[in-house]
């Protein structure tokens, strides 16, 4: 039993090393597992009744997200937050949402990157974003969690990298037929709609689209500076639907 168990961990884990991104399946296992042994998942026994779930989940989330004016107020107690803040989701379909966009658009940016720089370049830019969020809010006790700042970041990276990639999108206007069209057109779209969106939120519960062009603008700025040297790779990704990335 314990051979069998060693063998099977054994070739898991050589299978992940050869994979072609492996930082970016690690992430998505470890923001699907925290998820699915938090609260906000309901499938926990841990966290209380239906009656005591909510309760349980904005605790959580108040303690491993971003409160903008937690933050500023004891900056050096919760200095961790916008990056616990990026391995939390708030539902089954924040989860999935961000996900899917990080395979989508992390695979090949980690391959032209590398497994370091990658993960360095996520997390950085994922804490930026967060914090650029908060500065704008800085007087909010709301809870932000989410990966989607780093997410945007990796769009953002993606768009200098691969501008001629062609992206499959599903466009509401035109019935939802999949439609493929090069990143250079889809992503500035998505940005746009996030631009437009931010300026229509208030404060409260929803979607960080500040965060989301944060992220979007350092993830951009660092591929160009990072790389305007060096010659761009062309292909195309994986087809993928283009939607709202809640954060």
């Amino acid at each position: 039993m314990i051979n069998t168990w060693s063998t099977t961990a054994g070739r898991t884990f050589r299978a992940f090393r050869g994979a072609p991104a492996p930082m970016t399946y690690a992430l998505i296992a470890v923001c699907s597992l925290i998820f699915v042994l938090g609260p906000a998942s309901g499938l926990t026994p841990a966290y209380g009744s239906t009656d005591a779930l909510p309760a349980a989940q904005r605790a959580y989330f108040r303690h491993w997200g971003v409160v903008p004016a937690r933050l500023f107020d004891e900056p050096v107690r919760e200095a961790l937050t916008p990056v616990t803040a990026l391995f939390v989701h708030g539902s089954w379909v924040h989860l999935i949402g961000n996900m899917l966009f990080l395979f989508v658009f992390g695979i090949m940016t980690e391959e032209r990157m590398g497994r370091v720089e990658f993960t360095l370049f996520y997390v950085c830019c994922g804490y930026l974003a967060l914090l650029g969020y908060a500065a704008a809010n800085a007087t909010s006790e709301q809870s932000l969690v989410g990966a989607s700042g780093a997410i945007s970041a990796v769009l953002g990276a993606f768009l200098y990298l691969f501008p001629r990639a062609r992206v499959t999108s599903l466009l509401p206007f035109l019935f939802f037929l999949p439609m493929r069209f090069p990143a250079w057109v889809v992503l500035p779209f998505w940005a746009a709609l996030q631009w437009l969106a931010a300026g229509r939120a208030v404060e409260g519960p929803g979607v960080a689209y500040l965060a989301h062009l944060v992220g979007f603008g350092v993830g951009f700025g660092y591929a160009w500076v990072r790389y305007r040297r060096t010659t761009k790779v062309e292909c195309a990704p994986a087809p993928a639907p283009e939607g709202e990335n809640p954060s």
